[in-house]
C-alpha cells in the first residue's frame, strides 16, 4: 500500500546505522565528522542525516543518529541509533557486533544465522558499501569492527515480535530500501514472514495465524501449539497466506474473532477497518441460510456489531457457515497446494464459535 500524499516518509534503522557508521569511519580517516552525512540508498537515491552525537578517541569513533520514521507508527521512532567504529587488524574485514539494545539471533530460519547480531543483510551491505568506498577514497584497508547499539532498545523490543522470532536482548537493524513508507505496515508483514521461516527451520508441521491475543491464546490451547508455531497475523491474512503458498507448512490454522473472520468470509484479505466493515445484509442472508428465523435475520441486518449478530444467531450454525466460506476465500490464495487449512472463530471470551475443519487447499470448490 502506498503512502498517502500528506504523510511524511522516514528512514529505516538500517539507513540510520549506515549514516552513523559512515560519519564515524570518516572521522577516523580524516579527523572530521561530516554533518550532515550523506549516504546512498539501495535504490540509488541519496539521503542526508544530521548527527546527534559524535566522539573520537584514537582509532575509535562513535556517532549517533536519531531515527525519524516519518509519519509511520514505528516503535523505534525517535530512538538513538549509535554506531561505534574501531579499526581492526589487517585482513579482518568488517565485523558486526551487537551493542546494548541490539538483539542477537538465537533460532535458525532467519536471514542471519544464530549467534549473529540481529543486523539484517541489506543494512550490513549498506554499511559495507559505505565503509569500502571511504577506504578506497583514502587508500585505507577498510578493516573495522562495527558495533551498533540503541539506548532502551531492549525495552522497545518487548513491543515487537523479536522475542517470538528468537531475537533476544534488543531490537533488529532492519530495512530493504532505507525508506519507511508511512502505514505500509511492511515491518509487521516482514515479521510474519520471518515467523514462518523460523517455524519451517524448526521442522514444525502446524502453524496458526491469529488476528489478536484472544484468538491466539485460544488456538494455542486448542491445538497445544508451541510459541514458535504462533504467527501474529493481525489484519494481514493475505500477506501470510501468499508467503505460505511459496514457503509451505503442512497444516495452517487461521484463528480470529467473529468480525474479522466474517470479513474474510466476505472476501477481504486485509481485515483492517479502513478496508471496509462487515456487510450486515450479507451476514443476515448467511444467518438465514444457517437456520436463523427470518425475523432474527432481519434483526441481524440492522445489527450494530458482529458480536450482536452472533448473539442473535445463538443456537444456529452461523459460525460454521462463516468458517466454511472463509476457508474458501483463504484456500483460493493457496491455490492448488496440498496445505491443510483450517478456520476457527472465537468470541471475546475465547469460546469457539465456528470451525471449518482441516482440508487441503486444492480441494477448494469440491468440498461437500
Amino acid at each position: 500500500m502506498e503512502a498517502e500524499p500528506s504523510l511524511r516518509r522516514g528512514w529505516t534503522t538500517g539507513a540510520c546505522a549506515t549514516a552513523a557508521a559512515k560519519a564515524a569511519y570518516a572521522a577516523i580517516l580524516t579527523g572530521h565528522f561530516p554533518d550532515p552525512v550523506e549516504i546512498t540508498l539501495p535504490g540509488g537515491k541519496t539521503a542526508a542525516f544530521a548527527l546527534a552525537e559524535w566522539a573520537q578517541s584514537g582509532t575509535t569513533a562513535t556517532v549517533a543518529v536519531v531515527k525519524d520514521a516519518g509519519d509511520d507508527p514505528d516503535v523505534t521512532h525517535g530512538a538513538l541509533i549509535r554506531v561505534t567504529i574501531t579499526l581492526a587488524p589487517p585482513g579482518t574485514g568488517i565485523i558486526f557486533r551487537a551493542g546494548p539494545g541490539v538483539g542477537t539471533v538465537t533460532r535458525p530460519g532467519l536471514a542471519i544465522p544464530p549467534g549473529e547480531p540481529a543486523i539484517n543483510p541489506i543494512p550490513r551491505q549498506m554499511i559495507t558499501t559505505a565503509i569500502t568506498a571511504l577506504a578506497a577514497q583514502h587508500a585505507a584497508a577498510g578493516d573495522v569492527t562495527v558495533e551498533i547499539s540503541i539506548p532502551d532498545g531492549e525495552a522497545l523490543a518487548t513491543r515487537t515480535l523479536n522475542g517470538r522470532l528468537g531475537i533476544v536482548g534488543g531490537l533488529s537493524i532492519l530495512g530493504t530500501t532505507g525508506i519507511v513508507i508511512p502505514y505500509s505496515c511492511s515491518a509487521w508483514i516482514h515479521s510474519i514472514h520471518r515467523g514462518i521461516d523460523v517455524a519451517r527451520a524448526a521442522g514444525l508441521t502446524h502453524v496458526a495465524g491469529s488476528t489478536g491475543n484472544n484468538s491466539e491464546q485460544a488456538v494455542r490451547a486448542l491445538h497445544s501449539l508451541p510459541e514458535t508455531a504462533l504467527l501474529e497475523m493481525g489484519d494481514f491474512v493475505g500477506g501470510m497466506l501468499k508467503y505460505l503458498k511459496s514457503h509451505p507448512i503442512p497444516r495452517v490454522t487461521i484463528a480470529g474473532g467473529v468480525a474479522k473472520m466474517t470479513k474474510l468470509a466476505q472476501g477481504r484479505l486485509d481485515l483492517h477497518s479502513k478496508r471496509g466493515e462487515v456487510d450486515f445484509p450479507g451476514l443476515a442472508s448467511m444467518a438465514e441460510t444457517a437456520g436463523c428465523h427470518p425475523d432474527i435475520a432481519a434483526k441481524i441486518h440492522r445489527a450494530n456489531t458482529t458480536a450482536e449478530a452472533f448473539e442473535l444467531a445463538h443456537g444456529t450454525a452461523l459460525g460454521d457457515a462463516i468458517a466454511a466460506q472463509a476457508w474458501e476465500v483463504a484456500a483460493a490464495v493457496l491455490e492448488d497446494t496440498s496445505i491443510e487449512l483450517e478456520i476457527l472463530l472465537f468470541d471475546r471470551k475465547g469460546q469457539l464459535q465456528g470451525s471449518s475443519g482441516f482440508a487441503p487447499a486444492h480441494t477448494r470448490n469440491r468440498r461437500v
